[in-house]
């Protein structure tokens, strides 16, 4: 059944049907349509549209058809309906017959699909702040297991300078706090009500869009009709603040990856989230890390695509926008599970301290330290670096870590150097002296853990004040 079919004379070729129609997709919006559904009848009634009576007959068999969704999806299989707004309205003319027609009044699939999708949008993204607040609590968690484990700090891939694995840990919550941030700025945008807007110059009937708004949860109304039933901005700031989450997920799998490596071991990954290989019986693979890495280039994909098909559109509506959601659906579904699996392998994930502390101390990482100590000598920085790289160039080659030379040779290069350089040149006293904010020294990895969890639990309230926001009052089996 089309909505649309009085105007033509032959009926859609099947190839084409199969081309245009988008149950298969857009059945994900069931939910969405029906809480449109039921405010809009809502708003008919003000408007003096329905009566008090048509309403509750309305309202009462869209509360049965959610259910029917919602324990019954395989009902949708029809071939001939369109599209999930087709479905529901169809559901709801075989309860009621013309009452069930007059819901329709005044309204658009425009307008209709828009708010679906806005409000699937909200949902999402309040269920991805969740998943990233999962993610930061377990860095939080390994970093609590290990506050004091050291591993050595890199830089092109090279030993740097030593830090405290918390220190790593709450660089990746700070990554994730932004991305969080970022979800809950899109939903910001997100909160518009385009419904009301009709096709694209808004409808004839009294409808109050204010209230329409409130009742569905939204903060306010969209301002312009030909903008509202278009704009799928919200879905690209979506997929954009998905993409860079998804760069910041890869690039925690990579160090990990790395990290976990047969010439490395600073950790081990649990059995659970890792494979082996059908012909070499030694493998332990990072398949799980692995596939966060490589998801990530779906989830740019998704971006990609949208922004194409958008980018040559007239004002206000066309058929293109139906390509809006399977990129959407697909790179919430992607992210959510990387975020999940993230969570899984932290959760699990054993460092060996010994490892990775003994290697905190190799590749002369403790080089910028004897600069230092040079310069607290009064030689300026510029000629103390230059000193230290002539000792570590002697270090190289002699197969010697900088403490290990002699005092002779120390003085020879460097004059100012006394006995107690070697003091200066340890682990931990190397740690120690960035104990500037924001640096890796203990006391201030210690101070900035309980910052974090300070924002988490902010986090964490926030969240449970946006679900009652973003969420209606439907049957218990829908709201999943």
């Amino acid at each position: 059944m089309a909505l649309w079919g009085s105007r033509f004379e032959k009926d859609s070729d099947p190839l084409f049907r199969k081309f245009n129609d988008s149950l298969p997709y857009d059945w994900r919006l069931v939910q969405e349509d029906i809480e449109g559904s039921i405010a809009w009848a809502q708003a008919l009634e003000k408007a003096d549209v329905l009566s008090a009576a048509e309403r509750r007959q309305i309202e009462s068999a869209l509360t049965e058809i959610a259910t029917l969704a919602a324990e019954t999806p395989q009902s949708a299989g029809d071939s001939s309906l369109e599209d999930v707004h087709t479905w529901v309205e169809a559901q709801l003319i075989e309860r009621l017959g013309d009452v069930g027609k007059k819901l329709h009044t005044g309204r658009s699939r425009n307008d209709q699909v828009a708010t679906d999708l806005r409000l699937w949008t909200r949902r999402a993204l309040s269920d991805r702040q969740r998943e990233i607040h999962d993610v930061q609590d377990a860095l939080l968690g390994l970093a609590a297991r290990h506050e004091c484990a050291v591993l050595p700090g890199y830089t092109h891939l090279q030993h740097a300078q030593p830090i405290l694995f918390s220190h790593w840990c709450l660089a990746y919550f700070e990554m994730l706090q932004r991305d969080r941030d970022r979800f809950a700025d899109a939903d910001r945008r997100t909160a518009c009500c385009p419904l009301g807007s009709g096709a694209l110059a808004g409808t004839a009937y009294p409808i109050d869009r204010e209230a329409l708004a409130r009742a569905l949860r939204f903060d306010r109304p969209t301002s312009n009709s030909l903008d509202a039933v278009s704009d799928r901005d919200f879905v690209v700031e979506t997929l954009s603040t998905s993409a860079l989450c998804g760069i910041h997920l890869s690039r925690l799998a990579e160090d990990l990856i790395f990290y976990a490596g047969s010439e490395v071991g600073f950790v081990e990954l649990d059995d659970s989230t890792t494979t082996g290989s059908s012909m070499m019986p030694q493998k332990k693979n990072p398949d799980a890390l692995e596939l966060v890495r490589g998801k990530t280039g779906r989830l740019f994909g998704s971006l990609t695509a949208l922004c194409v098909t958008l980018k040559g559109l007239p004002l206000s509506y066309n058929k293109d926008l139906q390509e809006d959601k399977a990129p959407l659906f697909d790179a919430m579904d992607t992210l959510s599970m990387c975020l999940k699996i993230v969570t899984l392998v932290l959760d699990r994930l054993r460092i060996c301290e010994d490892v990775s502390k003994k290697a905190a101390a190799q590749g002369y990482t403790n080089a910028t330290d004897l600069a230092d100590y040079l310069v607290a000598k009064d030689v300026p920085f510029r000629e103390a670096h230059d000193q230290v790289g002539q000792l570590v160039r002697i270090a190289i080659e002699r197969d010697e870590s900088l403490e290990e030379l002699p005092m002779s040779v120390l003085t020879r290069i460097a004059p100012k150097i006394e006995k107690d350089a070697h003091v200066q040149l340890t682990v931990d006293a190397s740690l120690n002296k960035r104990n500037t904010l924001g640096g890796t020294a203990p006391a201030q990895v210690s101070q900035a853990m309980k910052v974090a969890h300070r924002r988490l639990a902010r986090n964490r309230d926030r969240l449970s004040a946006a679900a009652v926001t973003v969420r209606w009052e439907l049957p218990g089996s829908l709201l999943c």
